[in-house]
């Protein structure tokens, strides 16, 4: 069965820019979750603030998994819809805190439904607090657990095939082709 020229040059152009775009789409690894990354933040930097007192509405018990740096990451991921492995992606959530950069918006900050007391106040300060060598210690651990490194398997890249071999058509003339004597 044979198909129009158009229909054949229109799939060749669909394969030829599918296989750019998977061809150049970073293939990113992660090594760790994102909700258990904060407990490998804090052995790496051992200094930083927990920030996990704060009482659970529903439970009426102190939520210890609800860290200072567990909030900093659904705050960046989810809230703000970034990229987890990128330095300057970090830089700019450390800027939100530090009040430099887009506002925090208090109802949308993590913790604000489910905790008693909003733990944005107390973790703006604490991100203040910190000297630019901590916070830049905290951004490189952060980029460091989500970035494949060369000793970590990255996920394959796929990319379509494209047919083994084009059929060879006589060119048909189209539009002003046959308006030409």
């Amino acid at each position: 069965m044979k198909r129009p020229i158009q229909q054949t040059t229109l799939t060749i152009a669909a394969l030829i820019l599918s296989t750019a775009f998977f061809q150049f789409t970073p293939a990113i690894a992660q090594a760790i979750r994102p909700q258990d990354a904060w407990k490998q933040v804090y052995e790496k930097i051992p200094d930083l603030p927990l920030e996990n007192q704060y009482v659970n509405r529903e439970t009426k018990k102190v939520d210890p998994n609800n860290t200072l740096v567990s909030r900093m990451i659904r705050y960046h991921q989810y809230v703000k819809g970034r990229p987890i492995n990128y330095r300057l992606d970090w830089k700019m959530t450390l800027g939100d805190y530090l009040g430099i950069n887009e506002p925090i918006i208090d109802s949308d900050y993590p913790g604000s439904n489910n905790l008693r007391k909003n733990p944005l106040d107390r973790d703006r300060a604490v991100v203040n607090r910190l000297t630019l060598k901590q916070r830049n210690t905290l951004v490189q651990t952060l980029v460091n657990l989500f970035s494949p490194t060369s000793d970590q398997p990255t996920a394959p890249v796929s990319r379509p095939q494209l047919p083994p071999t084009i059929p060879d058509r006589p060119i048909q003339p189209s539009g002003a082709q046959l308006l030409k004597p």
